[in-house]
């Protein structure tokens, strides 16, 4: 989506993002010529949508899934960032052209199935589709993760997205079960199944069933376990001034991901990750210039 970033009625900044293509661009960034990073999506045939095919080129993304829809447009969405950094989203996307990737028999991104080696997606991914398109993801998600590759969901939960709690639920549970690999954010989780607190949210998400499980808590220790080896804590990176918190848990999706795709422990993969978000945390709006995060480009094989 387009980002204005600003005050109303004041000064905007224009730029561009959105939750998993934040961490597309960061993945990419970090995984250099390790890693091939491809965003599946649609945009229309208007010359912003151009312009963004051009930058997202520029940022490394290659562009053989982004579907372009004659007629549409781009959503877009405002931020508003308060004195200590943390933001608020107004967004204009009901029409916008990615609702409508699936509105065709055979996606780009279902056409190739065979050539992928992990899929990421995430719960604004499927909130922002119809019924249908999101079981559509959900097959797709499975028939990969039945053929052994990596399937990452990230539980990224905006309430005002869905038609309702209960169907964010079931979508939700669906995800869990056909992903291998769950980023979870504790107070999404807690909002989502309406838990008692934090705590109750973190001890719920210990329940789940996938093969590796992160639990982000913010300024607290991250969470990670693998198979039945027991839950490490990895210490959060302290930030002594947030200047925009937009992006915090994508660019740790994206460090935690290029660090695991390529065999690093999970407990080194998430304090890279967490390393990550901070730097993009101490910047404004969500996809940081690349000048303020080049000992991250590539990443540091440990």
């Amino acid at each position: 989506m387009l980002e204005l970033t600003g005050s109303a009625f004041g000064a905007m900044q224009q730029s561009y993002g959105g939750d998993t293509f934040n961490t597309a661009v960061y993945l990419s960034r970090c995984g250099g010529s390790e890693l091939r990073v491809f965003y599946a999506t649609a945009l229309g045939d208007d010359a912003l949508s151009e312009d963004l095919l051009a930058h997202w080129e520029q940022d490394g993304i290659a562009l053989g899934l982004v579907r372009q829809i004659p007629g549409r447009m781009p959503g877009i969405y405002q931020i508003s960032v308060d004195a200590q950094g943390e933001r608020s989203f107004s967004f204009w996307r009901n029409e916008s052209a990615a609702r409508s990737y699936f509105d065709i028999e055979i996606t780009p991104l279902e056409a190739q199935v065979a050539q992928w080696d992990a899929f990421y997606f995430s719960g604004i991914s499927l909130a922002i589709l119809p019924h249908a398109a999101r079981q559509r993801v959900l097959q797709f998600a499975a028939r990969l993760g039945q053929a052994g590759k990596r399937v990452v969901f990230d539980n990224n939960y905006r309430p005002r997205l869905w038609e309702s709690v209960e169907a964010a639920q079931a979508t939700y549970l669906s995800a869990f079960a056909v992903a291998d690999t769950l980023l979870i954010t504790a107070n999404d989780h807690q909002a989502l199944f309406g838990l008692a607190d934090l705590q109750a949210s973190v001890e719920d998400a210990f329940a789940l069933a996938a093969r590796e499980v992160v639990v982000k808590r913010g300024e607290a220790p991250t969470l990670v376990r693998l198979g039945t080896a027991a839950w490490t804590q990895v210490a959060a990176e302290p930030v002594s001034t947030v200047v925009d918190s937009t992006a915090a848990g994508d660019a740790f999706a994206a460090g935690y991901l290029c660090q695991r795709l390529a065999s690093v422990v999970p407990a080194l993969a998430a304090a890279y990750g967490n390393r990550l978000a901070a730097r993009v945390i101490q910047h404004r709006g969500a996809i940081i210039d690349v000048s303020a995060m080049q000992e991250f480009m590539p990443f540091p094989v440990r």
